[in-house]
């Protein structure tokens, strides 16, 4: 038996306990009720016992014992409240209360706390440090080391936690203190702004720089984050209907970290910019594709209305055209921000209310090819193992992704991981912070990912490295696999892909000879041409390997926006009903005509670029859009602006007046995240409970009325009271979670689907025992799928030599309409900026700050150039959040044939020298809506 885990038996206070031997005394005194002082121990964060606060007495030592880093042994008697130890205590704490300043910042510290829990009075000592002067360069957290007790609690999280090694403790004596990096200020520093030092202070030597957190809330709310998909349980603080602050809660995906975004990220919920009141367009403004959106002209273009008169208009118009034109003359993008239910009532009122399958949302935009391999493949669309398993995994390859950037906390884990031995092999055309931390970077040319990863392939294959047993008893189709990767040695793949022969040799093996090897990828595998070949590719390896279906292996394709798992499982998409159940499968079918009372169309709808082009033929009239902002993040954005002004009527329902929304007929206030409750599922198919924290502005409604609203208008006899009912719905059509009650999420906040049974645990990792496809012989076997290169649509060549790659950014999330109107986050990064790599920039003899002008054969934006050498050459970086910038005007439309993802990043760009950046006001946002909040 490991000794760790073997109990041992002494007494604390006299009372008789048992601890396992690898506990510490201040973790057996907390579950036994004991209070113990502590200041430099933090649960989660390594012991090292520097404060000397929490010193207790064991019987026959000569010395007191830190409880936080002693463990007991069999036979002890410890002390916490002998006069000896209590004493040592309540000295500790007046010795560093003496040189705590008296300042707003340190009215709710722990040495307060816990010298009134001692009863410690004022200090009889006088202050003998220095005051250092307060460092308020970031504009996230502002360092007032006058407060800092060097507990070194800051230093841990950094380090240890998030693992971004910036905080440190520098010089010695009376002039060691807490640095960031070179002893830089602090926004000056490599700071992500994260913010886990802030919640491990505990003296408010690193606080917030916004005012507000300096506040008593009047109310905790317990929620999640809304922006990635890593789902990380938070807490909202509110006072007067305004939340002050976040903290991170200890959450199954994020045991209480959190990011810049959901740490920061919260008060685009109280910007002035919030729709307050339905507006309706002016009778006789024309909707053009190359609008400018006018600061003083925006209330010309619209009007304010009432509830009655907006729904009345926006059902009834919408009701004619379906009438008119046919039920397939209608189309909804509903939202991957929503919540389930919101998801599930959206497709509900598209297919029963306008009578087609027309209905889709961002997926389509990230990982639909991802989704179309894997429902080949192996029969689900989901992951088969949680982020967290990266720390049980041997091996992890990260392909495609940037996760310091897009999934933040999901990094912390891997690079975690990657402390305690796990090896880590970024595949990638770009250079992550991740690399930093990679056994192996292959850093391979863009648009080539089969013929490295069909190189990989063929070595497992001709080394006999395959996994013959699970092969046999679990898959169908490797002979034909194994036929097509015999042309794709190392040596004929190396000049194609840009990695050599024995690299990819190297990483091969070393992925399938592991206990345990996990793939992970992002859009840079799914937003190609190839993307659903690219995912097929990784399937196979994993296939191929068995690494799949047990904890530390499998396919872990990481969800971008915070539900877009769940409002995929919830239906809104265009070829499945919820669960993934076929619209054109006649039982399944059969089984939502049953559930919701009339006849459904049999036909598989249109995807969201496929409805953009149906318009412009004239076959889609009008459209609800909810939550989404396709005027940004559609591919080609100009044809996707021309597509929206065609419509005979557009219904956008948001938060703000987004571009989309400027093209509508009618807008309707929704909520944001805060305002509302409902389930939402993240990357690891968690479904987690959003409770609302405040209520929404003005006249605007929850989301889940106005559908509701809206539905009665098209004729729908819905009278939901509550969301619980809605779920409760989606329970009884839905197996994966019909073992899910809403109760029961009340309770515990979160369960990890497939759930069918009430009670039932749920399924961390699926796949055990067998894959859900097949019929026959196939039944419960995986399929191998051979892939070839095809590719890009796009190459560079002599007008356009160069390669665009469009992403997200770390502070800003999506197209920004959130994250630009939060203080923080606009603060720190302000200005649309393009990545060029150092070299390329010297080039076009320009330098760091220049304006640079970008073209593609589809249009150009100018914007801020920054050298970074994460990009190789040849190949600029551009995130899409920036609508003074709207890059997706230059991306290519061009699908993916299986998943009909367009090809986000590949496409050809000229670029020059100079130009000049549209103001902010230009394009939505900025100052766009002074004229709608006055």
């Amino acid at each position: 038996m490991n000794a760790s885990l073997q109990t041992v038996t002494f007494t604390i206070n006299g009372r008789e306990v048992q601890a396992l031997r690898h506990e510490t005394l201040i973790e057996v005194a907390d579950r036994e009720g004991i209070d113990i002082p502590r200041l430099c121990y933090s649960e989660g964060l390594e012991a090292v016992g520097n404060c000397r606060s929490c010193m207790v007495e064991i019987d026959g030592e000569r010395v007191l014992a830190p409880s936080c880093c002693r463990h007991p042994s069999q036979g002890m008697k410890v002390t916490t409240d002998s006069e000896r130890a209590v004493k040592a205590q309540k000295l500790v704490l007046e010795l560093l209360a003496s040189d705590m300043p008296e300042k707003d910042y340190t009215r709710h510290n722990e040495v307060d706390e816990w010298m009134a829990k001692l009863g410690v009075g004022k200090p009889r000592f006088p202050a003998t440090r220095r005051e250092p002067q307060q460092d308020a360069s970031h504009a996230a957290i502002t360092v007032n080391l006058d407060a800092c007790i060097q507990c070194t609690r800051c230093v841990r999280a950094c380090r240890d936690e998030q693992v971004n090694d910036v905080i440190g403790l520098a010089f010695r004596g009376q002039d060691a203190k807490i640095v960031f990096d070179q002893d830089d200020p602090m926004g000056n520093s490599t700071c992500v702004a994260c913010g886990e030092c802030v919640q491990a202070c505990p003296t408010g030597a690193l606080m917030p720089a916004r005012d507000a957190a300096l506040s008593v809330p009047d109310k905790k709310v317990d929620s999640v984050c809304p922006y990635c998909g890593v789902g990380c349980q938070l807490t909202y603080n509110v006072k007067d209907n305004k939340i002050l602050y976040v903290e991170g809660r200890d959450g199954p995906a994020n045991h209480g970290r959190l990011c810049v975004k959901g740490r920061y990220g919260f008060d685009y919920a109280h910007h002035p910019h919030r729709l307050t009141m339905p507006l309706i367009r002016r009778e006789g403004v024309p909707k053009t594709g190359d609008f400018t959106m006018d600061p003083s002209r925006v209330m010309e273009v619209f009007r304010e209305a009432s509830w009655e008169e907006a729904l009345d208009l926006a059902g009834g118009t919408l009701g004619r055209i379906r009438d008119t034109h046919g039920k397939r003359a209608l189309a909804g993008f509903g939202s991957a921000k929503g919540s389930n239910e919101e998801a599930y009532l959206f497709q509900k009122l598209v297919r029963t209310g306008f009578g087609s399958n027309n209905v889709d949302h961002c997926t389509r935009l990230c990982h639909a090819s991802s989704v179309a391999a894997l429902l080949e493949g192996i029969g689900s669309g989901a992951v088969s193992n949680p982020v967290m398993d990266v720390t049980r995994a041997e091996v992890v390859i990260v392909i495609g992704a940037n996760p310091t950037v897009n999934h933040p906390v999901a990094a912390t884990w891997i690079k975690n991981a990657v402390r305690t031995g796990t090896k880590l092999i970024m595949c990638d055309p770009r250079k992550s912070d991740l690399t930093r931390h990679a056994h192996r970077h292959l850093q391979f040319k863009p648009d080539t990912d089969v013929a490295m990863l069909n190189a990989m392939m063929h070595v497992i294959v001709h080394e006999g490295l395959v996994d013959r047993d699970f092969i046999a008893s679990r898959t169908i189709g490797y002979e034909e696999l194994a036929k097509n990767v015999e042309g794709y040695s190392p040596e004929a793949m190396a000049p194609i892909c840009g990695i050599d022969a024995e690299t990819l040799r190297y990483v091969a093996r070393l992925y399938a000879t592991s206990k345990g090897s996990m793939i992970l990828w992002g859009m840079g595998i799914s937003q190609h041409v190839h993307g659903t070949d690219n995912a097929r590719c990784l399937i196979a390896l994993a296939l191929m390997t068995g690494q799949i279906g047990r904890p530390g292996t499998g396919l872990h394709p990481l969800r971008g926006q915070n539900n877009v798992q769940g409002a995929s499982d919830a239906g809104l998409i265009p070829m499945m009903y919820p669960d993934y159940q076929r619209v054109d499968n006649p039982e399944a079918k059969a089984r939502f005509e049953s559930a919701w009372g009339m006849a459904l169309d049999d036909k598989p709808g249109l995807t969201v670029v496929e409805i953009m082009d149906d318009i412009l033929a004239g076959g889609i009239k009008g459209m609800y859009i909810m939550g989404e902002n396709p005027a940004m993040s559609d591919p080609d954005a100009n044809h996707a602006r021309e597509a929206l002004a065609a419509l005979d009527c557009l219904v956008v329902q948001d938060i703000f007046l987004t571009e989309t929304a400027y093209l509508a007929d009618v807008i309707l206030p929704a909520s944001a995240f805060a305002e509302k409750a409902g389930t939402f599922t993240n990357t690891d198919r968690l479904v987690q409970l959003g409770r609302q924290a405040i209520l929404p502005p003005g006249e605007a409604k929850q989301d889940l009325w106005i559908i509701q609203q809206l539905g009665q208008r098209l004729g729908l006899p819905w009278n939901y009271g509550h969301v619980s009912e809605v779920f409760d719905e989606m329970r009884r059509l839905m197996p994966s979670i019909t073992g899910i009650t809403w109760e029961r999420l009340e309770r515990e906040n979160a369960v990890t689907y497939p759930c069918t049974v009430e009670g039932d645990p749920g399924q961390p990792v699926v796949f055990v025992e067998d894959f859900p496809r097949g019929l026959g012989a196939e039944k419960g076997r995986a399929r191998f799928v051979p892939a070839d290169i095809i590719p890009a649509n796009e190459r560079p060549d002599a007008e356009y030599p160069m390669v665009l790659i469009t992403g997200r950014q770390l502070e800003h999330w999506h197209t920004g309409s959130m994250t630009r109107r939060a203080g923080v986050l606009d603060a720190i990064e302000p200005d649309p900026v393009a990545l060029v790599h150092p070299l390329d920039l010297e080039e076009l003899k320009g330098r760091p700050g220049d304006v640079i002008t970008i073209s593609s054969r589809r249009g150009q934006v100018s914007l801020y150039a920054r050298a970074d050498d994460s990009s190789p050459r040849g190949a600029i970086f551009v995130p899409f959040c920036y609508y003074e910038a709207a890059i997706n005007r230059l991306t290519n439309s061009a699908l993916d044939p299986f998943g009909k993802i367009p090809e986000f990043k590949y496409c050809a760009i000229r670029v020059q020298l100079g130009g000049e950046v549209a103001p902010q006001g230009t394009y939505g946002g900025g100052q766009i809506l002074a004229a709608v909040a006055q």
